[in-house]
C-alpha cells in the first residue's frame, strides 16, 4: 500500500485545491508541479506552459507517435527545386476560437509577429525566412534566404503554434488566447489553474488519436500542486485524475495497482551541465572539466529515479536526429575524481584552497535530491558548490543574466539545464552567437552550426552535426546527464481512458473519457 499522510487530506489538499471551485462530473483535472509563464507560444520556453498552449493552439503539422511530421492544418506542401520557397495548401473550414475563419492571413500574421519587434524566444527555429506572402486564403509561400533542414519538423512542433490574427489584446497570453485547437481558454488564475472547456469546432487532421474532432469531456482544468505527496494524495481521493507522482512511491503504486504509471517515450528531453563562461572560474575549460570529470549521472538517477530515466552522453536526446551513445561516449568524460582533482590543482586549487562556485537547479521531479548527490561528488574532489533551487523561468532568466555579466567579483556559477527539442537544431538555439542564455559561443563554432542548417541531405547533415557534438563535448559546454528529465511519469486514474502522450511529451486529451 502507499502511505500518504492523514493531513494532505485535510487542510493542505483543501489548501492546493479548492481555490479553483468543485470540479464538474465532464472536468478532468490534471495537476502539475508548476504553473506557465505565459500562454504566448512566442514568450516562453518552458515545457508547463507548452504543455498549457498545446491544447490551446494547434499546429500547420503534426508528428505521428514516431516524431515524423506529416499533415494536419497544412493539408499539402511543396518545396521548390533550390529549396528556397515553400507552398503550403490549409485545410477547408478551420475556425478560431472566436468563430472567425483560420485563413493564410493568419498564418502570415503568427510568422511575422515571430520575427517583430518583440520576436519570439525561439524566432531562429523558424529559420531564416525572409517573407510570407498570402497566394489567397488558403494558400501561401514562405521564402528563406537559404536552405534550412529543420522547418519541416518545426512546423509540427508546439513552439510553431498558429495564433489567429485576432489576438491583438494587450491581454493576450495572460488573460486572453485565441487560438484554433482542441480547447478555448476560460480562465488563467496564475498560480493556480488554468482552465479550458472544449472547442466544439474542432477538427483533428493530424494528432495520432482515433478522435476525429472535439474533445471528449467538457472542460480540462490544469492545476498547480508543487508538492508531490499532496498530488498523489488528491489521485487517491479522486479530486486529481492525472499527475506527475512522488518518484519515491512510484514501484509502490505499480505494486498496488490502483492508478496506472504511464512512462513517456521519445520525450526529446536532455538534462545537462553548462557554466558561466563570462568569467572565472569557468572561463577555464579545466574548470569545466573538473565538474564533468568529477559528478557521476549513473549513480545519481539510479539512486534517485531507478529504472525511469537513463544516462544521457549526448548534448541531444535519445530519439532525435544525431543522437548517438557509443558516439559521444568517445568523447565525454566518465566519472573520475582523480583526474578531476589533477585539472584543479593545475589551476592552483587544493585542500586549503577549494574551488568555490553555485549550481542552479529547477524545482520538481526530486532534482534537490540529484543536487544534493552532485554536491556531495564534487566535494570530494575539492569544488564547494553551493544549491539554489527555483522555478525553471526564474532558472532561465538568473543563467542569461549570469552570463552577461562579466565583470562580477562572484564566481560564476554553473546549471543543471534542461531542453526538449525534436531536432538537433536545438544546438543552434543553444550556442550560436548569441544563444538562448548568452553563454558559450565563438565564431567557429556559429560556422559549424550554420552548416548544420543548410545541409539537407541527411548523411551529411549528420556528419556535421557530430562534428559540433564532438566540438560541444571536447571543450566541455555542454555536459550530458540524464534523458528524460521532467514530467515524463505520469499516475493516471482507473476511471479515465484514452490518455496518450505525444512525441516531445506533449500530452493529448482528445481521446479522453471519464467513466463512472
Amino acid at each position: 500500500m502507499v502511505s500518504i499522510k492523514a493531513g494532505l487530506r485535510g487542510g493542505a489538499l483543501a489548501a492546493a485545491l479548492a481555490a479553483g471551485g468543485a470540479a464538474q462530473a465532464a472536468d478532468l483535472v490534471w495537476a502539475r508541479y508548476g504553473d506557465a509563464d505565459s500562454l504566448d507560444p512566442h514568450r516562453a520556453t518552458s515545457t508547463l506552459s507548452m504543455q498549457v498552449w498545446d491544447q490551446i493552439y494547434d499546429t500547420l503539422l503534426a508528428f505521428d507517435m514516431e516524431g515524423t511530421p506529416g499533415p494536419n492544418m497544412a493539408e499539402s506542401w511543396e518545396v521548390s527545386d533550390d529549396g528556397l520557397t515553400y507552398t503550403f495548401k490549409l485545410a477547408e473550414g478551420i475556425k478560431c476560437h472566436d468563430g472567425s475563419d483560420f485563413t493564410a492571413q493568419d498564418v502570415k500574421f503568427t510568422i511575422d509577429r515571430a520575427f517583430g519587434d518583440a520576436p519570439s524566444l525561439t524566432k531562429t527555429s523558424w529559420g531564416p525566412i525572409t517573407e510570407v506572402t498570402v497566394e489567397d486564403p488558403l494558400t501561401f509561400t514562405v521564402a528563406m534566404s537559404s536552405k534550412f533542414g529543420a522547418f519541416i519538423p518545426f512546423l509540427a512542433d508546439s513552439f510553431s503554434s498558429m495564433i489567429c490574427d485576432t489576438n491583438t489584446a494587450g491581454t493576450f497570453g495572460s488573460s486572453t488566447a485565441i487560438g484554433t485547437g482542441p480547447f478555448k481558454l476560460v480562465e488563467w488564475v496564475k498560480g493556480d489553474q488554468v482552465t479550458l472547456e472544449a472547442n466544439a469546432d474542432f477538427v483533428n487532421r493530424g494528432d495520432p488519436v482515433e478522435n476525429p474532432g472535439a474533445p471528449y469531456i467538457d472542460r480540462l482544468i490544469i492545476r498547480t500542486v508543487p508538492e508531490a505527496q499532496t498530488r498523489l494524495a488528491a489521485l487517491t481521493t479522486g479530486e486529481v485524475h492525472i499527475a506527475e507522482p512522488p518518484f519515491d512511491d512510484v514501484a509502490a503504486i505499480q505494486e498496488e495497482g490502483e492508478l496506472e504509471i504511464m512512462v513517456a517515450e521519445n520525450t526529446g528531453q536532455d538534462v545537462f551541465w553548462e557554466f558561466t563562461t563570462s568569467r572565472p572560474p569557468f572561463d577555464d575549460i579545466r574548470a569545466r572539466q573538473a565538474v564533468a570529470y568529477a559528478t557521476d549521472p549513473q549513480m545519481a538517477i539510479d539512486i534517485i529515479y531507478g529504472g525511469l530515466t537513463n544516462r544521457e552522453w549526448c548534448p541531444v536526446a535519445r530519439g532525435v536526429f544525431g543522437n548517438d551513445q557509443a558516439f559521444c561516449k568517445r568523447y565525454g568524460y566518465p566519472y573520475d575524481p582523480e583526474k578531476a582533482q589533477a585539472l584543479l590543482a593545475e589551476m592552483g586549487y587544493g585542500p586549503d584552497k577549494p574551488l568555490e562556485t553555485t549550481m542552479f537547479v529547477w524545482t520538481g521531479g526530486n532534482r534537490h535530491k540529484l543536487a544534493e548527490i552532485f554536491q556531495a561528488q564534487l566535494a570530494q574532489v575539492g569544488i564547494q558548490a553551493g544549491i539554489e533551487i527555483m522555478d525553471i523561468g526564474t532558472m532561465n532568466a538568473r543563467v542569461k543574466a549570469q552570463n552577461e555579466d562579466s565583470t562580477s567579483e562572484e564566481p560564476g556559477t554553473f546549471d543543471m539545464m534542461t531542453w526538449s527539442w525534436y531536432d538537433p537544431d536545438i544546438l543552434y538555439q543553444l550556442w550560436h552567437s548569441p544563444g538562448a542564455y548568452s553563454g558559450f559561443q565563438n565564431a567557429e563554432l556559429d560556422a559549424m552550426l550554420e552548416e548544420t542548417r543548410t545541409t539537407i541531405e541527411p548523411e551529411a547533415r549528420l556528419e556535421k552535426v557530430q562534428a559540433v557534438i564532438r566540438y560541444l563535448m571536447e571543450n566541455a559546454v555542454h555536459i550530458g546527464l540524464y534523458s528524460p528529465g521532467w514530467e515524463w511519469v505520469f499516475a493516471v486514474r482507473p476511471e479515465v481512458s484514452g490518455f496518450k502522450v505525444g512525441p516531445f511529451l506533449h500530452p493529448i486529451f482528445t481521446d479522453v473519457k471519464i467513466e463512472g
